[in-house]
């Protein structure tokens, strides 16, 4: 049987999101195993749980941590729970990079420098709600980190949201997380016409995704619980993935006017049928047509719906297109092989995760003078390679899933591939676009563990070695 759910036991952030528009990450390499351990008893006191914030209880700043599988291994880890932890896990980012397409300019060679390399033993967090405070947040916390001896700060990532939520393409993010079976959504996150965030029913409700496939030591939707290496220092905890993405605003603007010139088509609504949904949230399931779609880049939309299918209305994709990138991260009821109407949600639910990214804006770049921009990508699941490898390698980077042949996202569907997505048009001549696999250029990955808060105490003691 699976525990109770105890938030007191789970960071926070992970299944309800602070809402706070700033971040900086610390990526911390420890010389020792008493150097992580000290590190990890320093601040394993203040780090945020789960536990819902009271009405004027909501902190300036929050505080978590993530270790690798080197950061265990560095802490003293027992060689026989090292060697359990999942594949995914225990393998280098940079080995499994081809595997999710990361090659030509996203591969290692082009990483961020301490990415994927093993050096990379702790993450820190901070979140704040103000920008003016994550200055002496990060002061604060380097110079507890940097007396310990033994401790270095390899590198560090601020974040900041942009306004109207909006990523640098200019795309409203953020607003679709899935429901998780016995975890209440802040009222705030929900608007009253928002349900379509679990699992699709066949008479037309939806349900929570269970626990387990977000947390572990909980059932998961195969009914399974999954507790290794170890119960103790799993149960609550999840495997987070870092993933630094650069985006080429200038060839976006260029590519989708390129676009729209070659189909005929608006440009917003080329800009529609790529990502599945116009640029202010609102998916073209539900809105397929707009009389004037011009100018959606910059207006503010809250919490689009999500109560949408795309079964049996839009089985052909001519409202959004099979290939469309909300369709394939999320396919809701449509991975239905045949028919398997039934079971098409479950099987969707089987490769759900929860996102916690935000755009960044890094200094000096050296063919922009604005610099380097792009999305920091955050997700937490419970299973790497089930959830978010499968998720890029699979739907992203091969159409087969969909029908599709070698269409690729046009997003994040790596190099190589047909070249071009395709709008179904219901005249029977549809439109082709071309991909551009340098769109979105990935810099560094990193798989970490969030361990839960009894876990993390044992761990700064020692435990587990």
């Amino acid at each position: 049987m699976g525990t109770a759910l105890d938030l007191a036991d789970v960071q926070g952030n992970i299944l309800n999101g602070y809402g706070f528009g700033h971040a900086v990450h610390l990526l911390l390499h420890g010389e020792t195993a008493a150097a992580v351990r000290q590190c990890l008893g320093a601040v394993g006191g203040r780090v945020t749980t789960a536990v819902r914030w009271q009405q004027g209880e909501r902190p300036r700043a929050t505080l978590n941590v993530a270790i690798s599988h080197r950061g265990f291994e560095r802490a003293g880890l027992e060689r026989s729970l090292l060697e359990r932890f999942p594949e995914a896990f225990r393998a280098s980012t940079r080995d499994r990079a081809p595997g999710l397409g990361d090659v030509g300019l996203s591969s290692p060679e082009g990483w961020d420098r301490h990415l994927g390399t093993g050096d990379v033993h702790l993450v820190l967090t901070v979140c704040t709600r103000e920008r003016a405070d994550i200055a002496e947040q990060r002061r604060q916390l380097r110079e507890e980190v940097e007396a310990i001896p033994g401790l270095t700060v390899v590198a560090e990532q601020e974040t900041h949201d942009l306004p109207h939520r909006r990523e640098h393409f200019g795309y409203a993010d953020g607003f679709s997380q899935p429901d998780i079976e016995g975890v209440d959504r802040p009222s705030s996150h929900r608007a009253p016409w928002d349900s379509g965030v679990g699992i699709p029913l066949p008479d037309g409700g939806w349900r929570p995704v269970r626990l387990g496939e977000f947390l572990l030591g909980h059932r998961d939707e195969d009914g399974r619980i999954d507790s290794e290496p170890d119960p103790d220092l799993v149960r609550n905890g999840t495997y987070v993935v870092y993933r630094k993405l650069e985006q080429d605003v200038r060839l976006f603007r260029t590519v989708l006017a390129e676009a729209a010139r070659r189909t005929g088509l608006p440009e917003e609504l080329v800009a529609a049928k790529v990502m599945g949904r116009w640029r202010d949230g609102t998916p073209l399931a539900t809105q397929p047509v707009r009389s004037d779609p011009n100018g959606l880049d910059d207006v503010a939309c809250d919490q689009p719906g999500n109560d949408f299918r795309y079964l049996p209305d839009d089985r052909d994709g001519y409202r959004c297109p099979l290939g469309a990138h909300v369709r394939r991260v999320n396919p809701r009821d449509a991975l239905d092989f045949g028919g398997a109407v039934r079971s098409s949600g479950r099987l969707t639910a089987r490769h759900r995760i929860i996102r916690r990214g935000m755009p960044y804006e890094d200094p000096g770049g050296p063919d922009d003078e604005h610099g380097r921009r792009g999305l920091l990508f955050i997700c937490y699941n419970a299973d790497i390679a089930r959830q978010f490898e499968t998720v890029q390698a699979h739907w992203c980077n091969d159409g087969d899933t969909f029908g599709l042949g070698d269409d690729r996202d046009w997003f994040i569907g790596g190099a190589g591939g047909s070249g071009k997505m395709t709008i179904p048009t219901r005249d029977g001549r549809p439109r082709f676009v071309a991909v551009h696999p340098d769109l979105v250029v990935t810099r560094g990955t990193e798989y970490l563990f969030a361990p839960g808060m009894r876990a993390l105490h044992r761990l700064a003691e020692g435990a587990f070695g």
